[in-house]
């Protein structure tokens, strides 16, 4: 199982419009942050993890040869505006949809932002097309299983994934944008080879874990592996990483983890 971490930024992005703070002027590389998203390969199928407005740019560094498969956690704009990028990747599927699973409420913003895409092929050559339908709790691909569960952000509800390759029965954790994760989702994360949490900064904030927060679940699921996600112009990457328990490190945008 391959896991690209193509952005790991808030929906200001690092460095923030406007912003002279030391980490916006950073030299440091990974603290130069494009909205989250992650690109999962288990077993040669290709997953897609959301679609930040840097999409393009990000599949491009990160080089992406194609999506079988698509998943919008929820509909916020960061996580939502890239997808019309996808008309490339339904191109090298000949013509052909891609599927595309989400929640009720992802859905309903599907239909709103990209009415134009919705059905089995694209209304003319070189549109997208998305062949949308509700996330189960549990979907078999041909590289393996992806369970889902839901998350709890403000007023919207997330979707939390949980992959697991078949041929190398690895399990990897995501769950992004949430302010909690519950025992239910702490249990179904349990074994997990590679964790990835939602952090967004040191301070406490109404919709999102705090990076201590971040690090309690971590800690309580007990991988040996774990990376924070979707951080603010607040986290200076060398100095957080020093502070955190050693199974607990950030991403950066373009980490490749093999596992």
């Amino acid at each position: 199982m391959e896991i690209v971490f193509l952005g790991t930024g808030t929906s200001q992005g690092v460095p923030m419009i406007g912003c002279e703070c030391d980490v916006c002027l950073s030299k440091d590389s990974r603290n130069r942050r494009t909205r989250s998203s992650i690109h999962v390969v288990m077993d040669g199928f290709h997953i897609q993890v959301d679609a930040a407005p840097e999409f393009r740019e990000q599949c491009l560094r990160s080089e992406i040869p194609q999506v079988d498969l698509f998943i919008l956690t929820h509909g916020h704009a960061d996580h939502i505006l890239g997808m019309d990028d996808l008309r490339r990747y339904c191109d090298i599927r000949k013509g052909e949809a891609i599927p595309v699973l989400s929640t009720e409420e992802g859905i309903r913003r599907l239909n709103a932002v990209y009415p134009y895409a919705i059905g089995s092929k694209p209304l003319r050559r070189g549109y997208p097309a998305f062949d949308v339908k509700e996330m189960p709790e549990f979907l078999e691909t041909e590289g393996g299983t992806i369970r889902s569960t839901i998350l709890p952000h403000g007023p919207t509800q997330v979707l939390g994934l949980i992959f697991e390759e078949r041929s190398s029965g690895k399990k990897m954790v995501y769950y992004t944008d949430c302010k909690e994760v519950g025992d239910e989702q702490r249990s179904l994360a349990k074994g997990a080879d590679l964790v990835i949490l939602d952090g967004l900064r040191e301070e406490s904030h109404p919709t999102h874990m705090s990076i201590e927060e971040a690090c309690e679940t971590a800690l309580a699921i007990g991988s040996a592996q774990n990376f924070l996600i979707h951080m603010t112009h607040t986290v200076d990457h060398m100095a957080m990483e020093r502070e955190l328990p050693a199974t607990v490190k950030l991403s950066y945008d373009g980490l490749r983890v093999c596992l």
